[in-house]
């Protein structure tokens, strides 16, 4: 590609790089190099997709006869993009990146492949509020003593959680389906996995996962633990695709990792034990303690509105939401069928355990940035919270399972215990429920959205 300083000369000059290009070059297999003119700029991107991380050669000529090796580049994470400057003195330039597979012998080291601060981000000892110290809420860890969040081991997880090398033809990452500026949920109603198939279920928030005292995580709670977790979707065969040998082989090749598997456990050795407690580790440091709920908390929530306020007394109130929802977490120690149809063709927690009380029952997420988390339920179904709060204000169905919490009791007879009704209807008005939409905003952190500790490590190039 040419770079000159006339910007109407690059696209012409495609057709004579084509001819400057070794007639031996391969690409590897599943990769593309492209050059991009930058509209209104006074440089052009080139970009590398490479699923096998290669390393590559930029060369430059001032002619198209000479060429001259300009940067060498180690792809990272399956892509790379570089802005190509015109350079000084030089009427003109022309680029092309070349692959040599003889030359595929460097060392990668966190210096070359990652962007990580100097000095360890603070997983372990996070700043919390008083409203997260108190007994209820340490109550809620669900951290096993053989597994304390590190700095060193949440910093590993990191980096494992963005790397696409943890599926099969490294196209995706634990990332992929959980993505910061979403809450750490995907916005489609199905993920998409490694070959392109979609998952049976909508992609849950993990924020304020070390909170839900249960322990047990997937929408059906087949996962006993956190740590049994973050390997099923990796094993998955829609999802990432791997066996846990094919993990551990995948993470043992790439140098980076010795680093940072000796910082975490001791030493370098790589094992799927040590994958899962650094990928949990990572999980639960994935804390929200600075919405606008919590600056309201130590000011009797002197700085919501009229409108949020009136929400957040519909949800501790009337609208009964607290009693599925309750806590500063706004996460119950429960699993509930909230009455979203009769049959469920998805049987939720009765598919593993095979007990007819167990169908249509599913865990219960926490609302923490539940604004940013759509689609809602397990299946995706909602779009928008406005539709979620008319769902619970006049279409919950009547089911065998559904939860106490979404019925309306009957008194009851002499000698009786209460009826249980059929599914509540709370009849909220449109301003009512505008009111608790408003308040579920107020759930927001944006800065969890955009912090660096937990956004992608790896480098890109620009």
């Amino acid at each position: 590609m040419a770079h000159s300083s006339t910007p109407n000369r690059i696209l012409p000059l495609l057709a004579a790089l084509a001819g400057a290009i070794p007639a031996s070059a391969q690409l590897p297999a599943n990769s593309t190099v492209s050059f991009a003119p930058q509209a209104g700029a006074s440089f052009m991107k080139m970009s590398i997709s490479d699923p096998g991380n290669g390393f590559w050669t930029l060369h430059y000529s001032p002619d198209l006869a000479n060429w001259y090796p300009f940067q060498a580049i180690k792809v990272n994470n399956s892509g790379y993009a570089v802005n190509l400057h015109l350079l000084e003195n030089t009427p003109r330039a022309f680029y092309r990146a070349s692959y040599d597979a003889a030359q595929q012998t460097g060392s990668n080291s966190v210096d070359q492949s990652l962007l990580l601060p100097a000095l360890a981000d603070n997983f372990s000892n996070p700043s919390l509020p008083p409203h997260f110290l108190t007994p209820q809420i340490v109550a809620q860890d669900n951290a096993p003593p053989n597994n304390p969040t590190t700095d060193a081991g949440a910093t590993l997880g990191r980096v494992l959680f963005y790397d696409k090398r943890l599926s099969a033809n490294n196209s995706v990452s634990c990332s992929s389906c959980h993505q910061q500026e979403h809450g750490f949920s995907d916005p489609r109603q199905f993920s998409i996995g490694f070959e392109g198939g979609a998952t049976r279920r909508n992609s849950m928030g993990l924020t304020n996962a070390k909170y839900y005292q249960r322990g047990h995580f997937f929408w059906d709670e087949r996962a006993d633990t956190l740590e049994d977790q973050v390997l099923g979707p990796i094993q998955n065969d829609v999802e990432m695709g791997l066996t846990l040998g094919e993990l551990v082989s995948k993470v043992a090749a790439e140098d980076f990792y010795a680093e940072l598997f000796t910082d975490a456990f001791g030493d370098d050795t790589v094992t799927s034990n040590r994958i899962s407690r650094a990928l949990a580790q990572f999980v639960r440091s994935i804390i929200s303690t600075e919405s606008k709920f919590d600056l309201g908390r130590a000011s009797n929530f002197s700085n919501f509105t009229a409108q949020e306020n009136q929400g957040r007394g519909l949800f501790n109130g009337r609208g009964r939401c607290d009693t599925c929802h309750g806590s500063d977490n706004f996460v119950p120690n429960n699993v509930f069928n909230n009455g979203l149809e009769n049959p469920y063709p998805d049987p939720g927690v009765g598919g593993i355990t095979g007990r007819p009380q167990d169908l249509g029952k599913f865990k219960v997420p926490s609302l923490r940035n539940i604004a940013l988390t759509g689609p809602y339920m397990h299946d995706g179904r909602f779009n928008t919270l406005e539709e979620v709060v008319e769902f619970y204000n006049s279409q919950i169905v009547d089911h065998p399972n559904l939860a106490p919490q979404l019925r309306d009791g009957r008194p009851p007879r002499p000698g009786q215990p209460p009826q249980p009704g059929g599914p509540i209807r709370l009849n909220l008005s449109p301003a009512e429920r505008n009111a608790l939409v408003a308040f579920l905003h107020t759930l927001t952190d944006p800065n969890l959205a955009t912090a660096p500790k937990f956004s992608d490590p790896f480098d890109y190039g620009d």
